[in-house]
């Protein structure tokens, strides 16, 4: 799938993927800068009393940085508009959306369903923080089947990933919408592999919300942290508590922005959890090439996958160890066409018998802990990312102690190739070794 390809699912009279990425937020007019710039001030002056409280109650302009900068508002304009939303609140991390995500719409006494494919630091949410607060949460197979049976009549939240992390299943997002819908939920999806709406927007699927750690695909190049949550148009809030409850309640004050306005309220105002100036330019930078990156890494995954696939030290055939959602053999490919329209993915993961020899043989591709650089990174997620879960909930989330994830960055495919090739032999020889000792 190519990028014009991409471009071609807008609606007639709306501006492409790629166009937004590099125009959005930047003013247009005599003196304007080509670019967005960096607004590094902790207060905004008031000029009269009046502005001062108008601006306090009202939050529509600047006041003081933890509650809107203009670099900021910038980039939560271009997220908003990529993903096709109505609002976005920038934070400090993608953890920080999570969190401000699930708390905008549950409190003591609610329930969270959670499909199991899930990176850890959400699990450690749903598992380690909500219940101290008195919010649970129920971990299921990513399937529509296994969400509707864990429904409660207190679920106020379903909560799934694009592309899971790191087993690489596809959320059915439409099934999920009508599912939490039909019982007054709302249904959040964490985003990040989407690649802010390049590969797929949520909220065109019946999502309510989206979130995303903007320091992999949008910052792109592994130097800045954040993330952002948006949501959609048309979310039915009559059924939440939090919402409706009080004289006035927050929907009568808010209206359609009731929801926007508390995540805001919440993450920016209240915990501070603000994205610095300087992180925002460079997350907007980020996204006005992301386009590319994406649809490079992409195409250099499917290839590195069918690589992988055949090859004898990770198996051959379907279910040879190999998850990445644009092989014809991956049983989540027929929801991956339907749901990602930019690729389909930077990131696969595989197994080895000997992850130890494998991880320190490789000299082209890194270890280390991220997503969407543009250098290819490997990780061993049942010792680091995922390494805390219990070890059930490792396996639910396809983590095996033999898997490597691995996010494709933009080098020269064969590079890639010949790396892999040749760790995996050195792995391949250390277990051989092993057999005779």
């Amino acid at each position: 799938m190519s990028a014009d390809n991409h471009a071609d699912n807008h609606s007639e009279g709306t501006l492409g993927y790629e166009t937004q990425a590099v125009q959005v937020g930047i003013p247009r007019g005599l003196g304007d800068g080509v670019g967005i710039p960096i607004h590094q001030i902790a207060a905004f002056q008031f000029e009269t009393l009046e502005d001062g409280a108008s601006e306090f109650q009202l939050n529509t302009g600047y006041s003081y940085a933890r509650l809107q900068n203009p670099t900021v508002k910038a980039l939560e304009e271009r997220v908003t508009a990529l993903e096709g939303g109505a609002a976005t609140v920038a934070l400090s991390t993608g953890q920080a959306a999570s969190f401000t995500a699930m708390l905008s719409v549950c409190r003591s006494g609610d329930h969270i369903v959670a499909t199991s494919s899930l990176f850890g630091g959400s699990a450690g949410l749903l598992n380690n923080i909500l219940p101290l607060m008195g919010i649970t949460a129920s971990t299921v197979a990513n399937t529509p089947e296994a969400v509707r049976a864990a429904m409660q009549p207190n679920t106020r939240l379903v909560w799934a990933e694009t592309i899971g992390n790191p087993a690489a299943d596809i959320a059915d997002i439409a099934s999920y919408a009508e599912i939490a819908h039909s019982q007054g939920a709302l249904l959040g999806i964490d985003n990040t592999w989407g690649g802010v709406g390049y590969l797929c927007r949520p909220l065109e699927h019946g999502a309510d919300m989206v979130t995303h750690s903007l320091t992999k695909w949008a910052g792109g190049h592994g130097s800045v942290m954040g993330g952002s949550l948006t949501v959609g148009t048309g979310h039915d809030l009559s059924r939440s508590p939090i919402y409706t409850e009080g004289t006035p309640s927050i929907l009568d004050t808010r209206g359609d922005s009731a929801l926007g306005w508390r995540q805001r309220w919440f993450g920016a105002h209240q915990l501070g959890m603000t994205l610095a100036p300087n992180s925002a330019f460079l997350i907007a930078q980020g996204l006005e090439t992301l386009s590319l990156r994406l649809s490079r890494e992409s195409a250099t995954a499917l290839e590195l996958a069918n690589f992988l696939e055949a090859h004898t030290a990770v198996g051959t055939g379907a279910g040879s160890g190999v998850a990445y959602p644009g092989l014809e053999s991956s049983p989540h490919h027929a929801l991956a066409v339907k749901y990602l329209k930019g690729g389909f993915g930077a990131v696969l993961t595989f197994e080895v018998n000997e992850p130890a020899p494998f991880l320190a043989a490789l000299k082209v591709i890194r270890m280390a802990p991220n997503l969407g650089d543009t250098r290819t990174l490997v990780v061993h997620p049942w010792t680091t990312t995922h390494g805390r879960m219990p070890e059930s909930a490792r396996y639910a989330a396809g983590v095996t102690p033999r898997t490597i994830r691995m996010s494709v960055g933009v080098e020269a495919p064969e590079d890639l190739k010949r790396d892999l090739d040749q760790a995996l032999k050195a792995g391949q020889a250390a277990a051989q070794t092993a057999v005779l000792i």
